[in-house]
Parts: structure tokens; sequence; C-alpha cells
């Protein structure tokens, strides 16, 4: 018989394995976004490479359906729990990321666009999520992945691109809800380090 809640996307269970820095996004700042366009759950197509200003791109493994059960083992995976509350995160402190300087913010897994759309109304998310459906920006990135039940998933991670460069990667991410607050007191640091005077590169 199911579990009270098969599946609530929207809870954490307690004691979710800790991801480790297993050096598979450590190449990735510093790098140009590739000329790829997406599929975005607004109906257009987003090149990375052409979006102006900063952007905050937290990429995440596959978001859950409620009452839906998960992929066995799911919750053993770790870093694999929590694309809900991360995308919910960035929902709740948009203000405050757009406060920091931040142009745009985009969701960005390798589920189908008709899949994320579905997230997108249900969580009332005020950003397109894009898909890699295709691996071509995985490919091109050297993105970090797992497999679950035949499916290639991105690792959870997040990039701060400047005008199409990447300049700063969190990674590992956790845990997942408290995503956008740590993107967020990157930010503050840099602002503080700029009305300072001191331009120590944020990129480390």
């Amino acid at each position: 018989m199911a579990g009270p809640d098969l599946h609530n996307p929207l809870i954490l269970p307690p004691d979710l394995p800790v991801p480790q820095d297993d050096g598979g996004a450590r190449h990735v700042a510093g790098m140009p976004l590739p000329d790829v366009s997406l599929p975005a759950t607004d109906g257009s197509s987003v090149s990375l490479a052409h979006v102006q200003g900063r952007a905050v791109v937290y990429v995440y493994p596959r978001t859950g359906r409620p009452g839906v059960p998960l992929p066995t083992g799911w919750d053993a995976i770790p870093g694999a729990r929590g694309c809900t509350p991360q995308s919910c995160g960035f929902r709740d402190h948009l203000r405050e990321l757009q406060a920091l300087g931040v142009a745009q913010v985009y969701g960005l897994s390798t589920q189908g666009s008709d899949y994320q759309r579905e997230a997108a109304e249900r969580l009332h998310l005020p950003f397109p999520l894009l898909s890699d459906a295709e691996l071509r920006l995985q490919r091109a990135l050297r993105l970090p992945t797992f497999e679950v039940e035949g499916t290639i998933l991105l690792k959870r991670l997040v990039m701060v691109i400047d005008d199409g460069t990447i300049t700063h990667v969190f990674y590992p991410v956790f845990p997942p809800d408290r995503s956008a607050e740590q993107v967020i007191e990157w930010l503050r640091i840099g602002v503080r380090r700029s009305n300072k005077g001191d331009f120590k590169d944020m990129r480390s």
C-alpha cells in the first residue's frame, strides 16, 4: 500500500545523503556558453550564449509530480532529491536576485518541455525552464551526469553567467531548498567587495 505521501515533491525527507565534490564541474567556470538553442517552457528558444547581462541557471536532475512514485532508490542517490524545493526557492527569492543584478533566472534539466511545462505551471514559476533533452548543452560543457533507469540526468549545480560566459559554479549543491539563498549570499559578498573597492576575482 502506498505511503501517506506518494509522492509529495515539496517535502524533503530527513537524512538525505550529502553529495560530495567529485570534480565533475571543476572545468566549467570560465567557459563561454556554446550557441545552443534550447526549448523553454514559455514557448521560446533560448541560447544562453546570447543572454545579455547576468543570468543564473540552476541545473537539476528531474522534478517529480505529486502522487507519482519516484525512481527506485532515488532518495539514496546523493544530490538527487529536491528539485521542486530548489525551483520554489528561486521562485520565492526572484526579487532579491534581481535586486542584486540578476537579469534572468532559468531552470535546466534533461526532461522534455511538456513535462517541464506542467511543473512550471503547477509551481507558478515566474521564469522559464529549459530542456536539454538531446544533451547538446551537456556535451558542449561536459556537465556532470548520472543515469537512472536508463535515463541520463544532470547532476545538480548552479551557473552564474555574465554576457555568455560562466563566471561561477556552485557544485555540489546542498541542501537544494537553500540553493537560491546560497547564490544570494555569494552575490551580496560581491556587492560588498565592490563597495569597498576590492575587485578580487569572484570566480573562485
